[in-house]
């Protein structure tokens, strides 16, 4: 059999996994302007229910959280009912399923929350009021036509980073209400919690800014919150060591994940999820950092992502540097994706950019997305 390794069952908290493929979160943009999940998302799934786990796209956890056009939410039970389709089509199919929880902070924009009910003040947010570069992940496109120009954040008030850990709990909650098997906390890329944890983005002098210790408190808190809901081996985080999107990159990135997941590794979780390959981007701060860093830190279960090739994903779980491999792209062409790499079959081209998502001008539709038919 082609690539044994990555192929083999795989223990993962309470599940055991047919195979070491994640699918890989990724924003597909198809949750309409109701920003919910729907039917068309629930196919989408369940044609890639034969990955060993599927971690969905990242789903905001409040309307304060929401910064990407046609995302979806996860923070009412109406959101936890039209997600229950997603979960039921994957279980349907004997896979299992995770539900990423997001917050874009400063990556966002205010025109996502002005005029919605109970929001004061519809602004981004951060640790710290800097203003991410406005080239550094591309357009920016929101509720309004066209790109729009990137803001400045508003500084978070001490009690209001407390707050964060009681709302990741309730989506935690409406998670587990809709079927989810998991939840993975997003704290990657320069969003909400990735600003907190990088020096780059977090200048605060209150508990939350300075020390590794006080800049990893708030993913503490989240994680002891939302692991009252779940079992902390049914709860994964997602970090990008390496990455520049969103303007990241510190000059102690290399010893802050280092401690960070030292921390991670004694709470017992399901899994660190580490965008270790530089297909994002990198900041240049310092040699890149390797699996092999973090599983000299983290005893627990690791997943490798970002640009793996099914050799190269082989060969890591086989070096013992990871135990699961996170898959993008390839998934958006190839719902088969398992099947294929099992026979050595050719793989579909990735599709060019302008299908992997919906933008502002864009019909809610199943080109790109649900229509690439499994191999013959």
């Amino acid at each position: 059999m082609p690539y044994p390794n990555l192929l083999s069952e795989v223990r993962l908290g309470p599940y055991t996994l047919a195979n070491r493929v994640m699918l890989a979160p990724m924003t597909r943009g198809r949750a309409g302007p109701t920003f919910t999940a729907n039917p068309l998302m629930a196919e989408y799934y369940a044609q890639r229910a034969s990955a060993g786990i599927i971690i969905t796209e990242g789903t905001f956890t409040s309307p304060a959280a929401r910064g990407w056009y046609q995302a979806p939410c996860i923070y009412t039970p109406a959101h936890a009912d039209a997600w229950k389709l997603t979960t039921e089509a994957v279980h349907a199919k004997g896979g299992r399923i995770f539900c990423q929880l997001w917050h874009t902070g400063r990556a966002g924009h205010s025109n996502f929350r002005e005029g919605m009910d109970g929001v004061d003040d519809p602004r981004t947010v951060a640790p710290s009021a800097i203003k991410r570069p406005s080239k550094s992940a591309g357009q920016l496109y929101t509720m309004k036509p066209g790109p729009v120009e990137v803001e400045t954040p508003r500084e978070l008030a001490t009690e209001e980073v407390d707050a964060l850990a009681d709302e990741f709990k309730n989506a935690a909650q409406m998670a587990m209400d809709a079927g989810f098997d998991g939840v993975e906390i997003h704290c990657a890329n320069g969003y909400l919690l990735d600003t907190f944890l990088q020096s780059s983005s977090n200048t605060r002098t209150d508990k939350y800014g300075g020390s590794f210790e006080n800049r990893y408190r708030v993913l503490d808190n989240i994680l002891r919150a939302v692991t009252t809901v779940y079992e902390p081996d049914q709860v994964g985080v997602r970090i990008s060591p390496n990455g520049v999107f969103n303007g990241m990159g510190s000059d102690d990135f290399r010893e802050s994940f280092l401690y960070y997941a030292e921390q991670l590794s004694k709470l017992g979780l399901a899994y660190l999820h580490v965008m270790i390959g530089l297909g994002f981007g990198f900041h240049e701060k310092g040699d890149p950092m390797t699996m092999q860093d973090f599983r000299k830190v983290y005893s627990g279960t690791l997943v490798a992502n970002v640009g793996y090739e099914p050799e190269q994903a082989d060969k890591e779980i086989e070096d013992g540097n990871a135990d699961l491999v996170a898959i993008g792209r390839p998934y958006l062409s190839n719902p088969d994706y398992v099947e294929r790499i099992a026979k050595d079959a050719p793989l579909a081209e990735v599709p060019p950019m302008s299908m992997w998502y919906t933008s502002a001008d864009n019909q809610l539709t199943s080109e790109g997305y649900t229509d690439f038919p499994p191999m013959e």
